[in-house]
């Protein structure tokens, strides 16, 4: 079995906040797309967690700052962590900012040791951590163990420093993620599924035949199978690139700025998906590459648990440009950029894309595909959304907007419910509503005695609905209504139960709501034709 070389992962835990100055016993959050990215230790103590939506959020902690998510701020000043490191080791792999990892068996040989080894990379990353974001931070996380993935998870439970770091035995990693819940794969719709067929935890799964796995869940069934086994996370199918592979362009006149090199770097990352397309091939690891006019040479890796697209490509250079150009002067270049270079360090065999909205991979696909990745080099990413469809009770669940990352292929993502989809325990009942409120106005609903309409633990009405009123406007006079349809959702969670009750009313003028009754308030959550 090959348990995957020996790996350090070093996390800087709730980085979206820390790199905008946040301390870490403040209650604050940020937001991405409308929900949670990262919440503060205070925050996470009343009960805020990672994918609420804001409302949510401030109902469980009403003292809580909401700030938006600045990814140039957090690449801009996880820059000197990672140049620090090369003080350690010249292979730092990036993740994204906030997270990278190394191999510990060259360090080792420098430095003695594993404890020595962890002892020197805490230095080196507190007194970086210090100079970038002020004594305040809540400091790193150091994990090591038998491969990437188990590294990371020993990262996420270790306490801070060399102190608390998380050091998995050689050979032990299969025991360590055994009572792991399958949720730290990282794919929840896989994991519901384990959940529902018993598989609670990465041991049960990995006891599973791994023909069993694939047959039932296909190559992403194979791939995380292998990850709760405790085995190498690289499939073996992954190879080296060929040389004729990396891609370059020239800058002339030599680039100093973010937004002129996003251009280029969109080019770029295009060129490179298409020719590993063209190939049958998918990147998981790149290394960005850069030339100043006075010849100095810049490297970093960058990697993807998944494949990089085009965009997600082109993403990893923005963030990359702005720990170069807008870092700290010590690590800045002395000179405009020359060149750029994107070299494939890893790839895989490509899968497959489904096809595109307009009916398949036409050049209509490919026009739009290249005019949204523009949009997402100019304004970022998350600056494009795509609809997505996951299925859900309420109308709000069941389509998401998602970022476009891969390219082409991600235009025709799916929209609706698949024919052969199972219904939704608990669903609405059709039509949809035409518009979904993403900050659900109050409302009042009222019998014909005045009285507020309540439901009691069994789903009953207090009395037939007569008269709503929506936020501070008139009442109006309810001509119908349907209901209502009450909903227990993760009642085994005692921070993430949610109890809700959904009614349906339509007032005298024509228009149509649905209603939700949560923490005895009534609120307009989306609006029918």
């Amino acid at each position: 079995m090959n348990s995957g070389p020996r790996t350090l992962v070093v996390r800087c835990p709730d980085w979206s906040l820390t790199a905008l100055g946040v301390a870490s016993g403040e209650p604050a959050l940020v937001l991405a797309a409308g929900r949670v990215a990262a919440a503060s230790g205070a925050a996470r103590a009343a009960g805020v967690v990672r994918g609420q939506r804001r409302r949510e959020a401030q109902g469980r902690c009403p003292e809580v700052a909401v700030l938006e998510r600045d990814e140039a701020t957090e690449a801009r000043r996880f820059e000197p962590v990672v140049v620090a490191l090369e003080d350690v080791t010249p292979w730092v792999e990036v993740s994204r900012p906030g997270v990278c990892a190394f191999g510990v068996r060259g360090p080792l040989r420098l430095l003695g040791g594993e404890a020595a080894l962890l002892a020197r990379t805490a230095e080196v990353v507190e007194a970086a951590l210090d100079a970038a974001v002020g004594p305040a931070h809540p400091g790193c996380r150091l994990g090591v163990a038998d491969g990437r993935f188990a590294a990371d998870l020993a990262a996420r439970a270790a306490g801070a420093g060399i102190a608390g770091a998380v050091v998995v035995p050689a050979g032990g990693s299969p025991a360590f993620l055994a009572p792991q819940p399958v949720g730290v794969l990282g794919r929840p719709d896989l994991a519901d599924v384990l959940v529902r067929l018993g598989l609670t935890t990465l041991g049960a799964f990995a006891a599973l035949s791994a023909t069993d796995v694939v047959g039932r869940f296909g190559a992403e069934g194979q791939a995380v199978h292998r990850l709760a086994a405790g085995l190498d996370g690289t499939p073996p199918q992954v190879r080296r690139p060929p040389l004729d592979l990396a891609v370059a362009v020239d800058l002339d006149p030599p680039v100093d700025r973010i937004d002129r090199v996003a251009f280029a770097a969109r080019a770029l990352a295009e060129q490179l998906h298409d020719d590993l397309r063209g190939r049958g091939l998918a990147c998981t690891r790149v290394v960005v590459e850069a030339e100043t006019e006075h010849g100095e040479r810049l490297a970093r890796c960058w990697r993807d648990e998944g494949v990089l697209g085009a965009s997600a490509l082109a993403d990893r250079v923005r963030w990359q440009m702005e720990g170069w150009l807008h870092g700290p002067p010590a690590i800045r270049p002395t000179a405009g950029l020359v060149r750029l270079a994107l070299l494939p360090d890893e790839v895989v065999p490509a899968t497959g894309r489904q096809a595109g909205f307009w009916g398949g991979a036409t050049a209509a696909d490919e026009r739009a595909a290249r005019a949204l990745a523009r949009v997402v080099g100019l304004l970022g990413e998350g600056s494009v959304r795509l609809p997505e469809w996951r299925g859900g009770r309420d109308p709000a669940d069941q389509l998401v907007l998602v970022p476009l990352t891969g390219g082409v292929g991600e235009v025709g993502r799916v929209d609706a419910p698949p024919a052969d989809a199972p219904p939704w325990p608990g669903v609405l009942p059709p039509p949809s509503p035409a518009a979904v409120h993403a900050d659900p106005p109050p409302a009042e609903l009222l019998d014909g005695r005045g009285r507020p309409v309540r439901v009691d633990g069994r789903g009953v009405l207090s009395a037939a609905p007569a008269m709503l009123r929506v936020e501070e406007g008139e009442k109006a006079q309810v001509a119908a209504w349907a209901g209502p349809w009450p909903v227990d959702e993760r009642w085994w969670d005692p921070l993430r139960r949610r109890r809700r009750v959904r009614l349906q009313v339509v007032v005298g003028d024509g228009v149509a709501r649905l209603l939700v009754l949560e923490a005895e308030r009534w609120r307009v959550a989306a609006t029918y034709d």
